[in-house]
């Protein structure tokens, strides 16, 4: 069989897959276009890695494709290889995480002639409690497809699958997220936003927002004249973060604004300082943040609650979502945290930071000062 015959079968093939697969998408068209993409990813790999076709192969299926099927998107050379990758990269592990009939299975495959069009459809339960079939079959090709280019790991791609979905992730926030390194950041803060925010979507998105650590290199405790943080006043702590405060956002994520530090509300006669007080456009909530220059005490947290409940009742406007604390600390024992934190009816977060002075000196001597370090920034986003 000559190289043109074959790349004419293989048109063949494809269209026909394409064809009986377009006829069952109007009552599941993403679960079948998956589906689709995946019998043809195993096809092309099959076929490419293992058998017979030459260079140049994928192109031109492609455009004979474009030919025989006028108006067709979705199959350009890059995305046939797409489908390839989409395959050979959950092929083994798909085998490992459901008992479903032929999910990375290739025993339907009879030949390398053949498509199935079904080999992500379920017929049995998963076999892993943390992989959810209806989840990784309700993403979308384009969004599986940034997760399969971006992450490392398995358990990355399970855990943006899940984020991705739930939270309703535009290509664009899909991609920030990855590359905000969220699947290492996010959720180790110790919080109650899942018990305390009745928003199932909201809580998540909160999860995502807040790193259990935070470097606040631009804070330097020799300059300030002691020995180790908890020798430094907190007000002067708070100050030093207020004249960074642009570097300090950038900590924190781009959708927050600055709304004041030690932010007064009088309350019968009584004035309640909180010490930053900032917005989040992407969570539509207020968020405090309370600085303290030495290690977690409980007592922080009904203070924070307090402060919270001030908030709601007397600055959240009525269309905003309910406000979110979050205390800033030197040092924190997460289990202790989790543990304190469950009864207090406002959602709160613990976590930590570093300063300049914990660095090794080596490395502080390596980086960039703050100025060239923004400007850096700020030229990257431009």
């Amino acid at each position: 069989m000559s190289d043109l015959q074959a790349y004419a079968e293989a048109v063949r093939v494809i269209k026909e897959a394409i064809l009986r697969s377009q006829y069952r998408a109007a009552s599941s068209a993403n679960k079948e276009q998956l589906s689709l993409y995946y019998g043809i990813g195993c096809y092309v790999s099959k076929n490419s890695r293992e058998g017979f076709w030459g260079k140049g192969a994928i192109e031109a299926i492609s455009q004979q494709l474009q030919k025989e099927l006028p108006g067709l998107r979705g199959f350009s050379a890059a995305n046939i290889k797409f489908m390839r990758q989409f395959y050979e990269v959950w092929c083994e592990d798909l085998k490992s995480l459901t008992t479903v009939s032929g999910i990375g299975n290739n025993k339907s495959l009879t030949a390398i002639s053949e498509i199935d069009t079904q080999l992500l459809i379920p017929c049995e339960s998963p076999q892993k409690e943390d992989f959810d079939v209806a989840s990784f079959l309700g993403l979308g090709f384009t969004h599986h497809m940034i997760i399969v280019r971006k992450t490392n790991s398995l358990a990355e791609r399970l855990f943006y699958i899940r984020q991705a979905l739930a939270n309703k992730w535009s290509k664009e926030v899909l991609t920030a997220r990855i590359e905000d390194d969220l699947f290492n950041h996010q959720g180790e803060i110790a919080n109650n936003f899942i018990q305390k925010i009745p928003d199932a979507r909201q809580s998540l998105k909160a999860i995502g927002m807040f790193k259990d650590e935070y470097l606040l290199d631009f804070i330097n405790v020799e300059e300030l004249g002691a020995r180790d943080i908890e020798e430094v006043n907190e007000a002067v702590v708070e100050q030093t973060i207020v004249d960074n405060i642009k570097k300090f956002i950038l900590q924190f994520g781009k959708d927050f604004l600055f709304m004041g530090n030690q932010y007064t509300i009088n309350v019968c006669g009584h004035a309640h300082r909180i010490d930053l007080l900032f917005f989040n456009r992407e969570l539509d909530c207020l968020v405090a943040i309370e600085l303290k220059t030495g290690t977690f005490k409980q007592m922080y947290l009904g203070e924070l609650n307090g402060y919270l409940r001030l908030l709601d009742d007397y600055v959240r406007k009525p269309h905003e979502n309910p406000s979110i604390g979050i205390i800033l600390c030197k040092a924190a024992d997460r289990t202790y945290v989790e543990y304190m934190i469950q009864d207090y009816d406002k959602p709160m977060g613990v976590a930590t930071y570093k300063t300049a002075t914990d660095m090794p000196e080596r490395l502080r001597n390596s980086l960039p000062d703050q100025e060239t370090l923004l400007r850096l920034m700020e030229n990257n986003t431009d």
